[in-house]
């Protein structure tokens, strides 16, 4: 399934509350679900469960939902748990059976989005990388390829050069200044860009005195405000809820207008506070 949907739902420290939570998610409305070969951090394997009951229980195949999954490299894992590759092989091999292991965790043939959770530890090593996600892709195995946890333009500059970046997903807060170098990079080559730490990185913008008129306005919660105001900014958020009510508030923000003359000021004012 190609990226329609504006919102993705996010499997990252739900432990072994994933299966419920993804089919959750997805019976009220998330189309999209992310999660790592970084058992760390994620359960794949248990996304995968939740996979076969929607499928069985639920009548929603696979086919219908957008799958992401992330190659972790050796400095992302904790060496304590079971790590999806050997890390004495070399990393077009660490990739491969990290891949093979996602396919087999996921019950499923291809992934529809294949990402490296970050840049390796040189740049020679990270083109080496997206070399074998390239070649991946070329197989058939993976539709989308991108990476994570990058913020240095000139690295999605030197991966260009070998095959296009499909997909970034950074942390969009204030933090770093909303990423605005790679999210411009991201808006002018066409390329997806995904948030996390869209609401629990921003306080300043959840508290925001024109944020909170917005969702007045429209009626919404600011979680809401914010997530739509990321969308209509060119940026495709996770949620990552535990809340039931909150998947479905997150699902429906699509459907906010921001259109409204009653708002125009304050969502001036908001765009202006987070491209400073």
């Amino acid at each position: 399934m190609s990226l329609t949907s504006k919102i993705i739902y996010g499997t990252a420290w739900k432990k072994e509350q994933t299966t419920a939570l993804v089919v959750t998610a997805v019976l009220n409305g998330f189309k999209a679900i992310d999660t790592a070969g970084q058992p760390k951090h994620y359960r794949e394997d248990l996304v995968g469960k939740a996979l076969l009951q929607l499928q069985e229980e639920h009548g929603i195949s696979r086919e219908s939902l957008f799958v992401q999954t992330k190659f972790t490299s050796i400095s992302g894992q904790d060496i304590t748990k079971p790590i999806p590759y050997d890390q004495r092989e070399s990393i077009p091999e660490q990739i491969r059976t990290s891949l093979h292991n996602s396919l087999s965790n996921l019950h499923t043939t291809y992934i529809d989005s294949y990402l490296l959770h970050s840049p390796m530890r040189t740049l020679e090593q990270t083109i080496e990388a997206w070399k074998s996600l390239a070649a991946l892709q070329d197989e058939g195995k993976i539709r989308m390829i991108g990476v994570s946890n990058t913020y240095d333009v000139h690295i999605l500059a030197s991966l260009e050069r070998v095959r296009k970046v499909q997909v970034v997903q950074n942390r969009w807060y204030e933090g770093n200044g909303w990423d605005r170098p790679v999210l411009n990079y991201c808006k002018e080559h066409g390329i997806v860009y995904q948030s996390f730490w869209t609401l629990s990185g921003s306080p300043s913008l959840l508290s925001h005195p024109d944020l909170i008129a917005i969702a007045q306005e429209l009626n919404c919660t600011p979680a809401q405000a914010v997530y739509r105001i990321a969308q209509l900014e060119g940026i495709t958020p996770l949620s990552g809820t535990t809340n039931e009510d909150h998947m479905r508030q997150d699902v429906a923000v699509e459907e906010l207008s921001l259109d409204q003359s009653s708002i125009t000021h304050q969502l001036a004012s908001l765009q202006k506070f987070i491209q400073e």
